[in-house]
């Protein structure tokens, strides 16, 4: 920044505006303010935030349509949840904006995007007949959304193979939910449980998927195609999927859910034939695991004992760490 640019934002005393609550980060290297960049190179930075705003806000809307009984209208949100927070994202790793900010805000959006909705809307649809169950995989299904976004935050490993999700991703989850509302809209439940088994097995299955360590495909290099052929592939998958929505959009809906759920199973059970057939480059690599390390914890009795305080000499106790495994 230009010594008469930064003298705009300076008062007369020298100081700029709001100096008071300016950032530092903790090696002391200082933070610059949006207030500080241009307009284009501000709205850069943010541009991703932005989508996952959207993401956020069609999760909301979708909640609120479903306890209106508006489920059709409910699923077409989650499907837009999906491609906001699949341009986050991409709009992410296109501009270089990617920050610890922006990933803790990216998975609250999803919690209520693909935790919330979903379960709201899996409640409110088979609510009517079975109003106990439904309240139970409503439960579930946000329980295991909320341990598969925290256990991806504290697990991400940059080294990490990048074509590869361990556990189904909570937006894939969704869009189960999401296709089969949209292509059945009311289900025919009765107190027959047989008629009961398709909304417990469309909460359950893909929740307890989603805190498995099944690795699921990414399939990123869709979205970034680096070779002609992968940009020609890329080009192909795209005019099916739409041309599948033109036409018959609860069917291709439902092919794609469900398809991207089955792959993992598959690539599991098929996982000796590919290696034999294409070489170990077909199939997912062993996975490590990231180590957890737990602080120890402090007596809280001990800090009122008058005898615990002398105890900081050389002889005192070290702190309790415990080391663990994912």
């Amino acid at each position: 920044m230009s010594d008469d640019q930064s003298s705009r934002w300076r008062r007369p005393s020298g100081r700029r505006p709001f100096d008071r609550w300016r950032l530092v980060a903790p090696s002391g290297v200082e933070v610059v303010s949006l207030r500080q960049l241009r307009p284009k190179e501000r709205l850069r930075l943010v541009s991703p935030s932005i989508f996952t705003t959207l993401n956020m806000f069609s999760g909301l809307s979708c909640v609120l349509l479903a306890f209106r009984g508006h489920y059709r209208e409910a699923a077409v949100l989650i499907a837009v949840s999906v491609l906001m927070d699949i341009a986050d994202g991409f709009v992410a790793r296109r501009v270089g904006a990617t920050s610890p900010f922006g990933i803790q805000l990216d998975s609250l959006a999803d919690l209520i995007s693909f935790g919330i909705a979903p379960a709201v809307l899996i409640h409110t649809w088979a609510l009517p007949t079975w109003p106990v169950l439904a309240w139970v995989a409503a439960c579930l299904w946000l329980a295991c959304a909320a341990f598969r976004l925290a256990r991806f935050n504290v697990t991400t490993d940059p080294t990490a193979d990048k074509r590869y999700f361990i556990g189904l991703p909570s937006p894939g989850a969704a869009a189960v939910v999401m296709a089969t509302i949209f292509a059945l809209d009311t289900p025919e439940i009765g107190p027959d449980p047989a008629k009961f088994a398709l909304p417990v097995a469309i909460s359950a299955i893909p929740a307890v998927l989603m805190v498995t360590t099944i690795r699921f495909r990414s399939f990123r290099h869709l979205l970034q195609p680096r070779t002609r052929h992968a940009r020609l592939v890329s080009l192909g998958v795209l005019a099916a999927v739409l041309i599948g929505l033109v036409v018959a959009p609860g069917l291709t809906g439902l092919a794609i859910a469900y398809g991207y759920v089955l792959q993992a199973p598959l690539g599991v059970l098929t996982a000796p034939l590919r290696r034999r057939l294409w070489g170990p480059e077909s199939i997912a690599p062993p996975r490590t695991r990231l180590r957890s390390v737990f602080l120890g914890v402090i007596d809280d009795d001990g800090l009122d004992d008058p005898v615990g305080e002398e105890c900081h000499g050389a002889d005192a106790p070290a702190p309790r760490h415990t080391a663990g495994t994912e």
